[in-house]
């Protein structure tokens, strides 16, 4: 007999029993025990193996389970779970294409790294060959040292020896200055002594002559800023009064006070001096001195008639009795007359050079605002100067530069009216140009020559040295082209050096300020007061010339 079943089991069926021909066995809704309790409505479901209503679909195991006819035939696809390995289990996840990949992409990095390697060896055998390479070319061996002194030495010897005899060692420029210079004092001082009516004449052709080339001279250096300063524009108004306005009166004392006064002072003040085979400084002191010179000329050593009919002007002034309209000779007239022209350059020149060249300026550009403010930059005037904000620094300096043209031109009514006192004068500021020349030649031309004399003396020591430890070795001794070779002995080589004619390394100039000697430098023979002589004249003229004829570059 059947034991009843208890409520909410499931009935199991055989192993036999049809999935699809019979139903899944549930509990009867008839065959409910006495102690069977009702089940909500909203109760979960419990599943089971087969669909037990039309809205539950059938579960399988199988994939494959819509083809399969038997729940046998789904459970048998599955190994038993005693069988069950990890290799089934790690099938079913594709792991040889994994570790294939992973295999690969190890492989791939495994190549990358050594290829790097390869690259980064073979850069540092490269840098490493390169390095041995530039320091085999930079430190060359003993032997080829050893030739390259030869080579030296000889093609030094040899221009030595060449050039040993040769005249030309002044310059055509040099001796043309020189010859040019003499001849000047010589026909100038001719003129005003047999001829002062013909000395105008002679002051013209000469700033015809000295103009161009000073132009064409400064600007290729770059001082071209200096042919804006006072002395030049003196020049350009002399010109005017002699040839152009000779009846203007207020122009010829304008004229009178600024050439006596400023220009005139700047040869003591700036030290010109009278060096004759530099054409910079002798065109430096004509700039200065022959205005002066042709002024003295048509005043005093004129006869009347021959200055009224020439220059009228001067003769009214001269002939005007005091407290006349016309006469000007006196303090105030000529401080107000020349203060009108000077007053029109001072501003010119500050709109035209400080203002509107001022990028040029602050780049190295030279004026004699800067030259002057740096030569004077130890002295008390110019620690004042530099003590002003930068603003007013270039005011102050022309508020100085306008007092010292005015205590210049104080005396300038004596210079007028006396003869003897105008050419004493000028005889006073033509002699200190030529105590600056004599000061030039002896000093520091003498000085600077015994320098390069000291220089070349321990350069041929030393060279004598290296040729003495030569004879006991056969690798240093000459093969060719030795000082016998040229036909001087060591003794007549030291001779030659010691005249000046060995190299021991020239400096240039270069257009800034640096290149230009300064006032307080007593090394500097002369510079002008409205333009700067650079260091290509004098002495390190003669010597850099020197220089190039006999040794080449380098040597």
């Amino acid at each position: 007999m059947a034991e009843p079943e208890a409520p909410g089991r499931i009935r199991i069926p055989s192993e036999a029993a049809s999935t699809d021909s019979e139903a899944v066995l549930t509990p009867e809704p008839n065959d409910t025990p006495p102690f069977e309790t009702t089940v909500p409505e909203n109760a979960v479901e419990t599943p089971t193996l087969g669909p037990t209503s039309p809205k539950s679909p059938r579960l399988s195991r199988n994939p494959s389970f819509s083809g399969s006819s038997s729940f046998q035939e789904d459970w048998d696809a599955f190994p038993p779970l005693d069988r069950l390995t990890v290799l089934d289990l790690l099938d079913n996840f594709a792991l040889p294409q994994q570790l294939e990949k992973i295999q690969k992409g190890i492989s791939a990095q495994t190549e990358k790294v050594r290829k790097s390697r390869e690259a980064f060896k073979n850069k540092s055998q490269m840098a490493r060959e390169r390095m041995v390479d530039e320091w085999r070319r930079r430190v060359p061996s003993a032997e080829e040292q050893l030739e390259r002194y030869r080579k030296r030495m000889r093609k030094s010897v040899e221009k030595l020896g060449s050039r040993w005899n040769d005249t030309k060692v002044i310059t055509l420029r040099e001796k043309v200055s020189f010859i040019f210079g003499v001849l000047n004092i010589f026909i100038s001082g001719y003129l005003i002594g047999g001829y002062p009516d013909m000395f105008h004449l002679w002051y013209t052709t000469q700033v015809l002559y000295f103009m161009p080339i000073r132009f064409y001279t400064y600007h290729k250096r770059g001082y071209h800023y200096f042919l804006a300063d006072l002395c030049y524009f003196v020049n350009f108004l002399l010109l005017l009064s002699i040839w152009i306005f000779p009846n203007s009166k207020r122009l010829f004392t304008a004229v009178f006070c600024l050439a006596f006064g400023n220009n005139a002072v700047a040869i003591i003040m700036w030290r010109n001096s009278l060096v004759f085979h530099s054409f910079d400084k002798v065109t430096s002191l004509f700039i200065h001195i022959m205005p002066c010179a042709t002024l003295h000329c048509i005043v005093h050593l004129l006869d009347p008639e021959t200055q009224r009919q020439r220059f009228p002007a001067i003769w009214t002034i001269k002939t005007s009795p005091a407290g006349s309209p016309t006469a000007y000779g006196n303090v105030v007239s000529m401080l107000a007359w020349s203060t009108i022209p000077y007053a029109f350059w001072q501003l010119s020149y500050y709109f035209f050079i400080t203002v509107r060249r001022r990028e040029k300026i602050a780049a190295g550009r030279p004026t004699s605002f800067t030259w002057l403010r740096k030569s004077y930059s130890k002295v008390w005037i110019g620690k004042i100067v530099l003590a002003l904000p930068n603003a007013l620094q270039e005011p102050a300096f022309m508020l100085i530069q306008y007092s010292y043209a005015v205590l210049t031109m104080l005396p300038c009514p004596v210079w007028f009216y006396s003869r003897w006192a105008s050419a004493l004068f000028l005889l006073t500021v033509f002699t200190w140009s030529v105590y600056n020349g004599s000061t030039y030649y002896i000093d520091v031309f003498g000085k600077r020559f015994q320098k390069e004399m000291e220089a070349m003396k321990a350069e041929v020591a030393k060279w004598q040295h290296s040729t003495e430890g030569s004879i006991h070795s056969p690798l240093l001794a000459p093969q060719t082209g030795g000082v016998e070779d040229v036909g001087i002995d060591e003794k007549e080589l030291g001779q030659m050096v010691a005249a000046g004619v060995m190299d021991d390394g020239a400096s240039s100039v270069g257009s800034s300020i640096e290149g230009i000697p300064l006032l307080s430098d007593e090394n500097v023979a002369s510079a002008t007061g409205a333009e700067v002589e650079d260091g290509d004249g004098g002495a390190k003229d003669v010597a850099r010339e020197r220089k190039k004829v006999f040794l080449e570059p380098g040597v």
